[in-house]
This record gives structure tokens, sequence and C-alpha cells, in this order.
């Protein structure tokens, strides 16, 4: 079992190797690796496609990597096999962006990326720090997980589905904030489950695991 973790050069990838081989040490998930080998994608049996900084970027940086790019998205739409998104790498699921520009996503989860607008106006953005879960509907990645667990976010735009049931999990920051999407093979986290403590290494432990 072979889990891919896609460099993409969007993103400090130690704490994810780091977090990742410890639990998939912990439930015998096999091996991790980071790569920017599009044959590594190709063969891999999970995918985990991470992302630091502005929608726009990581889209021209993922999509000019046509090798790994191209890979990722035949191993996920026509192998199904697992994929899980996080922070940006989330984000990039959308059907478009609109950080900066109007820009294309993966299209994999319908919706869009907008900048977090609270309804209370003492409240900044970035949304910086821990906040609880509350959890919408049901699934694997979530096992062991329930609302008022809390995980790390620093983000400024937000998911919002067009599809309620797409939503797994949101928080409350001056309103529903999405933070775990998914659907059939694909799962994404807004917030940083490397960061989250034993509540984020339960869910990365839970995706090792997952055989949608």
């Amino acid at each position: 079992m072979l889990t891919a973790i896609i460099d993409y050069e969007s993103g400090n990838l130690h704490s994810a190797e780091k977090a990742f081989q410890r639990m998939a040490t912990e439930v015998d998930g096999g091996e991790v690796v980071v790569t920017s080998d599009a044959n590594v994608v190709a063969k891999a049996d999970r995918l985990v496609l991470p992302g630091d900084g502005a929608f726009p970027a990581c889209a021209a940086e993922l999509r000019g990597h046509k090798g790994i790019y191209d890979a990722m998205v035949e191993a996920v739409e026509t192998k199904g096999r697992p994929f899980l998104g996080i922070c940006v790498g989330m984000q990039l699921m959308a059907s478009r962006g609109h950080e900066y520009e109007l820009t294309e996503g993966l299209g994999w989860i319908e919706g869009d990326v907008k900048r977090i607008t609270p309804e209370d106006s003492s409240l900044k953005v970035p949304h910086m720090g821990w906040n609880n879960l509350v959890i919408d509907h049901p699934h694997a990645l979530l096992d062991g997980i329930k609302s008022g667990d809390h995980t790390y976010f620093v983000h400024s735009y937000q998911f919002h589905v067009t599809k309620a049931e797409e939503r797994l999990a949101h928080v409350d920051y001056g309103g529903d904030v999405t933070a775990i999407i998914g659907r059939d093979t694909m799962v994404g986290m807004q917030f940083h489950p490397e960061k989250s403590q034993d509540i984020g290494l339960r869910m990365i432990g839970n995706f090792l695991k997952w055989a949608p």
C-alpha cells in the first residue's frame, strides 16, 4: 500500500510527511512518500494534495506540473483512488476559486471558494487558530471524531459547496465555514490535520485505512 503526498512546489510538506508516516506505522497503512514523480503518483494507492498560499498560484503550479497533474486526475477520476486535499489542496477540488481572479478548479466537488466574510465584524480574517468541528454527515474519515472536537485553521477563503450532502463538517466563524468535504473516493480538509494534534492524527489514520 503506497500513499503519495504530491509535491508540486506549493507548501511546506515536512510536517505533513512526518504525520502521515507516523500514522501509517500505527495503523499498518503501508508506505508514505512525498513525490514529484508522475510515475509514483500513477501507481500510488492513495493520493494526498496539500497546498499553501493563493488559489490561483497553487492551481497554476499544479497544472504547470503536467505529468503529475495528468497522473493525479487519471488516478482519481478513472481509477477511483482515494484522494485527500488539505487546505488549498481541498479548495482546488472546487469548481472555481475567486481569490484575486476567477480561476478554474478541478471541479470534483461542485462549489465556489470565496473570501470569508464573518457576520461579526470583530472577527478577523484570516480565520486562524483552533475551532470546534460540527459534524454534518457521517463518513469513514470521521470515525472516532465528534462535534466539539477541534482542529487548527489558517485561511482567508472558504469553500461554499453547492450540494449540502458534500459538506461533511463545518465550524462557526461568524457563520458556517466549511471544514470537511467529500464524495465518492474524495475528501478534503480545510484545516491542517498535521497541526491538529490527536484529532488530526486520527483523521489521517482513518484516511490511510479508508477503503471506499
